[in-house]
């Protein structure tokens, strides 16, 4: 890995531990782990890993020449690629921040601002499901029936 791929990989790891640690409540008095929370852990992971792959894969193919302007330059070359673009700017700029901070102020989830922050650092699929996960588990948290 190159010095570039390593600042990355360490900035996103730290807006994972910010996450983890702004939920730190969540982790204590045994709460357990939901099936469906597992589900967005592993599918998480493989975006995580995925994602990053084909990030480095391009900072290796465009050197110097790239950059968040030019990356996204890229999502509208042609068509097809223009249809998923569109898809993935609307849900991860506009969609993905009202939805996060409006239902994690409803659920009580501390600072739902994160998840759109680590978005940007991580991967947009990584950070949906970190956020479902920990409102799966906020959700167990606030229930009245909770142990």
């Amino acid at each position: 890995m190159s010095p570039n791929e390593i600042f990355w990989v360490l900035v996103g790891l730290a807006s994972i531990a910010l996450t983890v640690w702004l939920n730190r409540h969540l982790f204590r008095g045994g709460l357990g782990t939901s099936g469906l929370e597992w589900i967005y852990y592993a599918l998480g992971l493989a975006a995580l890993v995925i994602g990053w792959y084909f990030n480095f894969a391009y900072l290796r193919a465009y050197g110097a020449e790239a950059g968040w302007w030019h990356w996204t330059k890229l999502l509208f070359a042609n068509p097809a690629a223009a249809s998923g673009g569109q898809d993935l700017v609307i849900a991860n700029c506009i969609l993905f921040p009202l939805w996060t901070i409006l239902d994690g102020r409803r659920d009580k989830m501390p600072q739902p601002w994160i998840y759109f922050a680590m978005s940007i650092i991580t991967s947009f699929a990584f950070a949906m499901a970190v956020f479902l996960a920990f409102q799966d588990r906020q959700r167990r948290f606030n229930s009245p029936s909770r142990p």
